[in-house]
């Protein structure tokens, strides 16, 4: 039998990472990113806090993600949080979650999110140089 191979790991960098962001928007708790040039409504926008939301899970800088809670969630124990990290990614990923790494930051930014919910919102089509497969 073989096994799947893990989806790839989107890994972009600081600047890309904000311009994603920039081109999301949320209207009636459904995330979308919207085509160039189009204006969405103050209370429609999206920052990381929003985005926060719809990922199974996230390492982040900004935005807490309660690495502990999420490895609780999910039945399992670690020494330290870096090793947590490790259980949570391998975790979602054998469930097809996509993990994007965002490069240039003091801490690390990382985000687990649903393979429907990356490809709705075009995180394929920015893939970085810095991809890696499975």
């Amino acid at each position: 039998m073989t096994q799947d191979p893990l989806p790839p790991t989107i890994t972009l960098n600081a600047t890309d990472w904000q311009h994603f962001l920039d081109s999301l928007y949320e209207r009636d708790d459904r995330l979308e990113r919207r085509a160039p040039d189009t204006v969405v409504a103050p209370d429609e926008e999206v920052d990381a806090y929003t985005l926060s939301a719809h990922v199974e899970a996230l390492r982040s800088g900004e935005v807490d993600g309660d690495v502990w809670g999420t490895l609780e969630d999910i039945e399992e124990t670690a020494g330290d949080e870096e090793e947590a990290w490790t259980k949570i990614t391998a975790f979602y990923r054998s469930r097809g979650c996509v993990l994007v790494q965002v490069l240039d930051q003091e801490e690390p930014e990382e985000w687990l999110l649903s393979e429907a919910l990356a490809r709705r919102l075009g995180l394929q089509s920015m893939r970085g140089s810095g991809e890696q497969e499975g």
